[in-house]
């Protein structure tokens, strides 16, 4: 249906040009005799008409004036129309003369004049036609936008805007901070100033939305601009970045709603991929629970350094399956297996390791709820504790090169059961380091903006819903970071392991949640507790005000990245640590209801509140 009506625009268009082609010749003999045109001149005119319009048609092919979107007609489309008909006058100047059917030379001129007035005057009148149509919208229909950013990329999104006539929105005012631009205006809308005057412009003008086009701002002016928006009571979108003013690409719909993660101030986490690839590339690698938020980043970055093979496993089909597609979609050549199995499964975790024998082993599955694994304390001990045993085990007996457990912060002096789960897990790991030519190591971090189940996904369902948004408590605060950041540093932690270590990631600074959960509700474009109410509902179970990273017996040791250190073990008696996971074991699966004294039997520093 598009291609057809291309076609019909394309022929209107040639149709038009062959009028512009008449209009011009003709008319260039009336201007040039003043209406009293010579009969041997008209008769040279007649002779040659057909074979002007042929080659003028010609040559505006060959020039691509038919190919153009003259909707959003410019400089560029000028510069062509004039190379166009400059370049038609001439050819028909030389068939004039070479024929013998010369006329005055002032003919030629004029002609040249009229038809670029009429070709270029039939293009751009159709974007006139288009603007203005577009401007016939009641002014009561039209969004109200401020966009920041008077540069290329505010320019182009300013021209779709306004020649669009499925786009509801009118700009009303631009934010630049380059002084020799303010004050000044762009397509008559005024630049009123710098980011100073965002809160002020957003009153005086009835802002609605604003739409950040600065593609190429660092992170920290871009949070800068985001934490003065958040103030207004507009709705915030962004560009994600400056690869759209590398195409020359910049549309409406690249913009983007703001994040959470843009007021972090900070540039992303970065790690050196050579280092990953050394110990990743060639290899067999497995990764359970791959199908989760932390396990399908772990993939896709493993997947683009090129492994022998990729194993994911996962008890959850459609995560799997999810991961699966992308990644055949990605990397065609990558050779992937996706198996759905329980790591609680100890008969079908080791067929996996002897059917596949993975050089590397990335344990990402796990029970992460909290307040769900108070409730049921068995399932977290059955999943964590001995699906970690198994997949270690297997590793341990098929020879596997690297274990890498991913831990949390909530082992360190756990209060609730999840994190003491997390702990054994970590002393598994050591345990398993001491007994076999397997590297065993944890990574411990913590939460993870935008992973399954995290405060930011239940904040956005509660905005839209109208509120309240529920925080647990007004000074909880957490460490966050990116899945990606998160999944980088994992696998740099992986190439510095020698066996037997704690990695711990360097978090930045806690962040409150009751702050997250405000800047969100601003940065949708209400007021904290006026339009969307903030409720506080009191600790969950086995919940801490703040999380920590480290024990009081573990030290630090610096690795190559700034951002990963290393825990010293801590010294515990492993014979009896594996004879109270055998009692720990049949106690969870006999379903006791009192599994708790049997966990702090073997974490002692962990605190079960009553």
């Amino acid at each position: 249906m598009k291609d057809k009506k291309l076609t019909i625009r394309q022929m209107l268009l040639v149709v038009i040009d062959i009028v512009s082609i008449l209009i011009a010749s003709y008319g260039s003999l009336l201007l040039r005799f003043n209406g009293s045109v010579e009969s041997s001149y008209l008769q040279h005119m007649n002779t040659m008409i057909i074979f002007i319009v042929l080659i003028d048609l010609a040559v505006f092919v060959i020039n691509k004036l038919y190919h153009s979107l003259w909707q959003f007609a410019s400089i560029v489309e000028l510069k062509n129309i004039l190379i166009s008909t400059f370049c038609a006058s001439a050819v028909n100047i030389a068939l004039y003369e070479v024929t013998q059917n010369s006329l005055p030379r002032s003919c030629y001129i004029i002609h040249f004049l009229l038809l670029t007035m009429c070709v270029g005057g039939s293009r751009f009148s159709y974007r006139l036609l288009r603007f203005y149509s577009n401007r016939g919208k009641s002014k009561r229909d039209l969004e109200r936008v401020m966009i920041i950013g008077a540069g290329l990329a505010g320019e182009k999104i300013y021209r779709e805007i306004s020649s669009a006539p499925q786009v509801y929105k009118e700009v009303i005012c631009f934010i630049d901070d380059n002084i020799a631009k303010q004050q000044r205006s762009l397509h008559n809308v005024p630049i009123v100033g710098g980011r100073d005057k965002i809160i002020e412009a957003s009153k005086e003008y009835k802002i609605e939305e604003i739409l950040v086009a600065m593609p190429s701002v660092d992170e920290k002016d871009l949070a800068d601009i985001l934490n003065i928006c958040k103030e207004t009571k507009c709705r915030i979108k962004k560009l994600p970045g400056i690869y759209q003013m590398l195409n020359g690409d910049v549309h409406l719909s690249d913009f983007k709603e703001v994040e959470i993660k843009d007021l972090l101030g900070r540039e992303p986490i970065e790690v050196n991929l050579e280092e990953i690839m050394g110990y990743v590339t060639d290899k067999v690698v497995m990764v359970t629970g791959g199908g989760g938020s932390i396990g399908s980043e772990l993939c896709r970055q493993i997947a683009a350094a090129k492994p022998k093979q990729l194993i994911i496993v996962d008890i959850y089909e459609n995560n799997a399956y999810d991961i699966q597609l992308e990644l055949k979609h990605d990397y065609p050549d990558l050779d992937l297996e996706t198996l759905i199995a329980s790591v609680r499964n100890t008969k079908k975790v080791d067929e996996l390791f002897k059917e596949y024998r993975p050089d590397i082993v990335y344990r990402a599955a796990a029970h992460k709820h909290v307040p769900l694994m108070e409730d049921s304390p068995n399932e977290a001990v059955k999943n964590n504790v001995f699906g970690t045993l198994n997949v270690a085990r297997a590793a341990d007996k098929y020879k596997t090169k690297r274990f890498i457990l991913i831990s949390t912060d909530k082992a360190v002096n756990p209060t609730n059961v999840m994190g003491a789960t997390k702990r054994m897990c970590e002393m598994i790991v050591q345990t398993m380091n001491n007994r076999s030519k397997t590297e065993y190591v944890a990574v411990r971090f913590g939460n993870v903006l935008g992973s399954n189940g995290s405060v930011i996904p239940l904040f956005k369902k509660q905005i839209k819903n109208g509120g309240p948004v529920t925080v647990t408590h007004p000074d909880i605060i957490r460490y966050f970071m990116t899945i990606p950041e998160a999944v980088s540093l994992v696998l740099q932690a992986g190439a510095y392991a020698k066996g037997g270590e704690i990695f711990i990631l360097d978090m930045g600074k806690p962040v409150k949640i009751a702050d997250m959960a405000r800047n969100l509700i601003k940065l949708s474009g209400y007021e904290p507790d006026i339009d969307i109410k903030i409720e506080y509902t009191g600790l969950r179970p086995g919940e801490k005000l703040y999380e920590e990273l480290l024990m009081k017996e573990e030290g630090l040791q610096d690795t190559p990245n700034h951002l990963i250190h290393i825990g010293k073990p801590i010294e515990m008696d492993e014979e009896v640590f594996l004879e109270k996971l055998v009692h720990l074991k049949k106690e969870a699966y006999d379903e006791t209801n009192d599994i708790r004294h049997l966990i702090k039997d073997i974490v002692p520093t962990y605190q079960p509140k009553a």
